[in-house]
């Protein structure tokens, strides 16, 4: 009797155990097989969100199937100025800050926020509009500046002290003024806001008034997009890539002044902008975009293996298929990570 006690006893015991190293393998097995989850903080031009939202989709089930890792986005459009801004005015966190002026970087973010960064597309300045605007049908490449100086005509820009493609479309307009041997800049920037030139430089005070309603300004290009879809603004400056992405008529500049013509470079830097938010001077040239992971991102290993993703074939066609032309290869400067540098050409 006793020994069948003691016998019932170590039976309990070892069951015990076993149920114990049972759910034991149940808990490592599980933990083994849960998902690292990070979330990417992305400060990035207006102009790059349709392809971007692409690219980082098929990242996602890039990053799940090989690197283990399930990585959310969290990203913030704005001017690229403003994205810049925000890091080094806010000290906001982001692990990548892409802009659509690639100057901007070295400008504003090295050495103390980035210390390195790539060129990778580019891209040209149009007039878009669509059927409802007025004179849909007249306006050309050879006579938009008349057509936008018609009375009840409205157009509009990005506001040049946050956004590339608002100093971009201003200094197109000064560009204008030399090619064309008129005073379009006077006639459709002057008398309408306080931008003012001196010669071919411009100046873009801090705070940007508009002086009639014939002219409309948002923070960056994209915001443009819904008022001249909806009818309540005819035309405005934005790059060709985001025309195409939403459909809409253009028309194409000469090169001498779309910049988007590398052999106009010289012709470019003609003209000159000085900006009241930042204190900087910036020369006409052919538009860059650019990109750089920063040094305290939250996630930099992992945004890091996403630009190579970005700059590798994947991020190539994404930016193709989204009517973006994609540098060949794209161009480091700095302290290159060796992860992409066999995706780049390194200069200096």
């Amino acid at each position: 009797m006793v020994i069948a006690v003691k016998l019932r006893a170590v039976f309990l015991v070892l069951l015990l155990g076993l149920s114990v190293i049972s759910a034991g393998c149940i808990g490592s097995s599980s933990q083994k097989g849960a998902m690292k989850e990070e979330t990417l903080i992305i400060f990035h031009a207006g102009s790059l969100s349709l392809p971007l939202q692409q690219l980082e989709k098929e990242f996602s089930s890039y990053a799940e199937k090989n690197l283990g890792v399930k990585v959310t986005f969290q990203d913030e459009a704005s001017g690229s100025v403003k994205a810049c801004r925000k890091v080094t005015d806010l000290h906001m966190d982001a692990d990548i800050v892409a802009t659509a002026d690639y100057t901007l970087i070295p400008q504003l973010l090295v050495p103390n926020y980035t210390d390195f960064y790539v060129l990778f597309a580019t891209n040209q300045i149009v007039i878009a509009f669509t059927n409802k605007s007025k004179y849909a049908n007249e306006i050309n490449s050879t006579n938009w500046y008349e057509i936008l100086a018609k009375p009840g005509v409205t157009f509009g820009f990005s506001d040049p002290n946050q956004d590339p493609c608002g100093y971009r479309s201003v200094m197109v307009m000064k560009l204008a003024d030399l090619y064309y041997g008129k005073p379009i800049f006077e006639t459709l920037v002057e008398k309408n806001t306080n931008i003012y030139a001196n010669g071919t430089h411009v100046y873009a005070p801090k705070e940007i008034e508009v002086k009639s309603d014939k002219v409309v300004i948002r923070p960056k290009e994209t915001d443009l997009v819904g008022l001249v879809e909806s009818g309540s603004l005819d035309y405005f400056f934005i790059y060709k890539s985001v025309a195409e992405q939403h459909h809409l008529r253009y028309i194409t500049l000469p090169d001498e002044i779309n910049l988007g013509d590398f052999n106009k470079a010289n012709y470019y830097a003609q003209v000159s902008i000085t900006l009241g938010s930042t204190g900087k001077t910036i020369k006409a040239k052919p538009i860059v975009y650019g990109v750089t992971v920063l040094k305290n991102a939250p996630h930099r290993e992992l945004a890091i293996q996403f630009l190579k993703f970005w700059l590798g074939k994947e991020g190539r066609k994404v930016f193709e298929e989204n009517y973006q032309d994609f540098l060949n290869p794209p161009i480091a400067f700095g302290n290159v990570p060796k992860e992409i540098k066999p995706l780049v050409k390194v200069e200096g």
